[in-house]
């Protein structure tokens, strides 16, 4: 014979997967250091440098 199944610990445990893999996407795009942060933002200001360097005057 098959165990019963109790739907409402079911649907729960599914919430608490999908949470977990929702709360795993936030480390991943928010959990940043601050000097993560410094980096990319260093990074970004001298790509714009040097493409603003490389434009010609009409």
């Amino acid at each position: 014979m098959n165990d019963v199944v109790n739907f409402n610990k079911a649907r729960k445990a599914r919430a608490k997967d999908a949470a977990k893999s929702v709360a795993a996407a936030n480390r991943a795009k928010f959990g940043r250091t601050k000097g993560e942060k410094a980096v990319d933002k260093a990074q970004a200001d001298k790509v714009a440098r040097l493409l603003d360097g490389a434009k010609r005057e009409d």
